[in-house]
């Protein structure tokens, strides 16, 4: 699998330029994992840290589904893979394939362009219980790009311990 990743448009107004970079920094992170089997996705920095390109894809479809679906969107769903809801358990990978990560993962990245999409302004707002306040559909995608770009920094890393791949 190869996966096309468009760059952000160097002039555009706000809304186009956050979708933009969202969308290139998801597609990073599937670029990220091209040509890797489940094994290869699964294998972990170095201890003690759990970290792993499959558990990045499981975290980031958590962090999606949070921010777009229970803060913005206001659904009253749990997380996928915690019923705690314990961002950190994504991390474990046992027993899971590229095939049910990448496939929760691209359903959580539609629902959070359909809801995006749906606001009527980037103002929209939507209750972030952690921190008991509202954010706006703005903070929300500046957010996303934000982890996007950092847990991308250790996809990198993790990727060239497996095969010396680098860059992009």
């Amino acid at each position: 699998m190869t996966t096309e990743r468009v760059d952000p448009p160097l002039r555009a107004g706000e809304r186009e330029s956050l979708r933009a970079y969202l969308d290139y920094h998801r597609a990073t992170l599937a670029m990220k994992t091209d040509g890797l089997g489940d094994e290869e996705l699964r294998l972990q920095s170095m201890p003690p840290s759990t970290l792993s390109l499959l558990g990045l894809v499981r975290h980031m479809a958590e962090v999606e589904r949070t921010w777009f679906r229970r803060v913005i969107n206001g659904e009253d769903i749990p997380l996928v893979w915690s019923a705690k809801g314990d961002f950190q358990e994504a991390y474990d990978t046992t027993g899971t394939t590229r095939t049910e990560a990448f496939g929760v993962w691209q359903a959580e990245v539609a629902h959070a362009r359909r809801i995006e999409r749906a606001a009527e302004s980037l103002d929209v707002t939507g209750y972030m219980p952690k921190w008991e306040a509202d954010v706006s559909l703005r903070l929300v995608m500046l957010h996303l790009i934000h982890e996007y770009a950092r847990h991308n920094g250790h996809a990198d890393f993790l990727r060239e311990g497996i095969d010396g791949t680098v860059g992009a």
